[in-house]
């Protein structure tokens, strides 16, 4: 445990007076994410907050506060994406999906309560072998994967981000990360879709100036 984890306000606190924050476990520029207890069900599970570290702080008790009233259009649309992204999860039931158990705002932010997974990325199982991967390997790895991305784009949802960084191995099994990125096309095409790139990774389209 780091020192900024421990100094994390958060930990040990209680959340919607229900979920026990136990440690931190993954910090990114839009959120963060910590493992905590649902007090009620008696489980473990991940919580994910909104959290932009370059547009907003914790500020009493548990509230998220503006850095600046400059930043209020940017972190309304990050916020907006962050709910955009628990409800495209929580409309899917697939083993290769993350699911979601719950989202709610509150605080001046938003969460979403997840299964708690354990295991490697694909990059790092990859980085790992100490041969190239067989066929079979690749196939067995595939087949799920194509499966859901087969049920989202069926629901006119792109993902937009996958990589080997965004792919968990639970068992053997691929669970598809990180839905931040994704884009539901249906009444959305009159926005100008922002272009993230992962070279080496992202769709031709998404290199162009145009939209998808």
């Amino acid at each position: 445990v780091t020192r900024s984890q421990r100094t994390d306000p958060l930990l040990g606190r209680l959340v919607d007076g229900r979920y026990r924050v136990r440690a931190r476990i993954a910090r990114g520029g839009m959120a963060t994410v910590y493992v905590a207890t649902d007090l009620r069900l008696e489980r473990r599970v991940a919580l994910k907050e909104y959290l932009p570290a370059t547009l907003a702080l914790r500020g009493h008790g548990q509230e998220v506060t503006l850095r600046s009233q400059r930043h209020a259009e940017t972190f309304a649309k990050g916020l907006h994406s962050f709910i955009n992204e628990a409800r495209l999860l929580a409309r899917f039931d697939h083993p290769a999906l993350v699911k979601v158990h719950r989202f709610w705002e509150a605080n001046g932010t938003a969460y979403l309560v997840m299964p708690y997974y354990e295991g490697p990325t694909l990059k790092a199982s990859r980085l790992a072998m100490p041969e190239p991967p067989t066929e079979d390997w690749i196939r067995r790895l595939l087949a799920p994967l194509l499966d859901a991305l087969e049920l989202i784009h069926g629901q006119d949802c792109l993902h937009r981000d996958i990589a080997p960084d965004n792919i968990l191995m639970i068992d053997g099994r691929p669970l598809l990360l990180d839905f931040g990125a994704a884009r539901q096309l249906a009444g959305d095409m009159t926005q100008a879709l922002t272009v993230i790139l992962k070279p080496g990774y992202a769709p031709i389209e998404q290199y162009g100036d145009g939209d998808l």
